[in-house]
């Protein structure tokens, strides 16, 4: 089973310790009774000394993130390929963080992993449509990009984040490595060789492998000359990495407002102007894809250029980060109202708590400010140590007091979703469903399973609700369980 974890946050532990941008690992809460009598150990499996397996490769140590080897090990590869495929697309931030710590976890492969990387390729796929770029990237760098299987996802990432020189390097020097012709032009041309780009091109063309908005595309960045001639192509509905940067280059840059939120780390490469840096910003830290602080980082860089939509937000932000700075008690106050509607109006609530929490709980806040920055603390990571030093003044503030805590009463809860909330972080152990999968040793499977669970549950279906905080209790995961209840309650998440 998985020891009781404080808040498994992947993302910014990723970026004190690496490039990569990642969710804050914790030591274990000692003080937590045990919520198991009995765990197992399965049986682990040999590899020769320096065999890398590309599936079992991870960013996150066992000791970080508390999961076992044998996380993936009993279960089969084509069961968690499907699992990770269907992930929910806007999961609670808790659930986010949860996953992210799955997916970059080092552990064992499923037992009947194929030689292909396929279990590798679905975390890469589940982490890229989160905009996780980077850390899906580095996954692919430590288990060797020149897998052909992997090779192709790898050069495309680097195009999003402008880091293609090596893989154009080692494909230019092992031309195998992808049977992209688009990719091998592109790379070559990069490289000042025009004469191969061209023939590589007219051969590619000849054959059908190069068409439409691509061919166009390349053929205009071998030729800029045709740029003046030649129509730029209609962009596509979704377009790959390499023609998103092929219409860049033809000075025809997409927007990637209404592409795939991976897209969106394109414009942090310091080629787009500040409004669409903060609105990429946004995006990715929605998902959790983005570092706090580099959030913050961006929304302070300069004064705002007009007002309105995103700069009203701005704004916001700027004044209550200044007020904070100054301590200033009725600052705060003034103007923290505006800057909590600018996170909730996106979605950020907490990435707010995560940058805010800590300097507004220092201060001596009264009536509604107290209140409102109360229940931002217990978005944040520390909401048990903001719990404990809150008197409650209603039932409702009991009942998250006694979320945070780790022992609710079902006195306080009112609604379903509160008393299902409280089954679920008061049951005795996993659910009856999850119970097999858990003596069978399919750890990770169980997780992904409640997880999913969770996510129906904050669609209003009460008992997957129960069952799926009972099951991440029960395996240890106590932080993502608690964090999970707390944003049930204090974002809207529909019933």
């Amino acid at each position: 089973m998985a020891s009781a974890q404080q808040p498994l946050s992947a993302i910014d532990w990723l970026d004190r310790h690496s490039t990569v941008p990642l969710a804050e690992p914790r030591l274990p809460d000692l003080n937590e009774p045990p919520v198991t009598d009995t765990a197992t150990t399965p049986e682990v499996e040999v590899t020769a000394l320096g065999e890398v397996r590309a599936d079992a490769v991870g960013l996150l140590p066992t000791a970080t993130t508390g999961l076992p080897p044998t996380l993936w090990s009993a279960s089969s590869e084509a069961t968690l390929r499907s699992l990770l495929s269907k992930l929910e697309a806007h999961p609670l931030p808790a659930i986010q963080a949860l996953y992210y710590t799955l997916l970059l976890a080092e552990a064992d492969p499923p037992h009947d992993a194929s030689a292909d990387a396929a279990f590798l390729r679905a975390r890469v796929h589940a982490l890229v449509g989160y905009g996780a770029v980077e850390p899906a990237r580095a996954l692919l760098e430590r288990a060797g990009p020149r897998n052909p299987a992997l090779f192709d996802t790898w050069l495309s990432l680097t195009l999003l984040s402008g880091d293609e020189d090596q893989p154009c390097a080692m494909l230019r020097a092992t031309p195998q490595l992808s049977a992209d012709f688009g990719a091998r032009v592109y790379c070559t041309a990069r490289a000042g060789d025009w004469d191969t780009a061209a023939l590589t091109y007219d051969t590619a063309t000849a054959l059908g492998a190069l068409k439409g908005a691509e061919a166009d595309l390349l053929a205009q960045y071998l030729d800029p000359e045709l740029i003046e001639t030649l129509a730029i192509p209609e962009a596509p509905a979704l377009p790959s990495p390499l023609v998103f940067r092929l219409f860049e280059a033809a000075g025809a840059p997409l927007s990637t407002r209404r592409l795939p939120v991976a897209f969106a780390l394109a414009d942090l490469r310091g080629t787009a102007g500040w409004k669409t840096e903060l609105e990429a910003a946004e995006r990715l830290a929605r998902t959790g894809a983005l570092p706090a602080s580099r959030f913050l980082g961006l929304f302070t860089e300069r004064q705002p250029a007009a007002s309105g939509g995103i700069w009203d937000r701005v704004s916001a932000i700027q004044d209550f980060d200044r007020a904070l700075f100054r301590q200033s008690v009725d600052d705060v106050r003034k103007t923290l109202p505006a800057a909590w509607d600018a996170a909730v109006s996106q979605g950020l609530q907490v990435p707010f708590a995560q940058i805010f929490s800590d300097k507004l709980q220092a201060l001596e806040l009264t009536d509604a400010t107290k209140t409102l920055a109360f229940e931002i603390a217990l978005l944040s990571s520390d909401y048990e140590v903001a719990a404990t030093g809150h008197q409650p003044e209603n039932a409702r503030e009991r009942l998250l007091v006694g979320i945070a805590r780790g022992a609710p009463s079902a006195e306080d809860a009112n609604t379903a979703r509160e008393k299902a909330i409280v089954a679920g972080l008061t049951a005795r152990g996993a659910a009856e469903d999850d119970l097999a999968l858990l003596n069978e040793g399919k750890l990770g499977e169980a997780i992904l399973r409640a997880a999913e669970r969770v996510e129906r549950g904050a669609g209003g279906a009460s008992t997957a609700l129960t069952d799926g905080l009972a099951t991440l209790r029960a395996v240890g995961l106590q932080d993502a369980a608690r964090r999970a209840a707390l944003q049930l309650l204090l974002l809207d998440t529909g019933s």
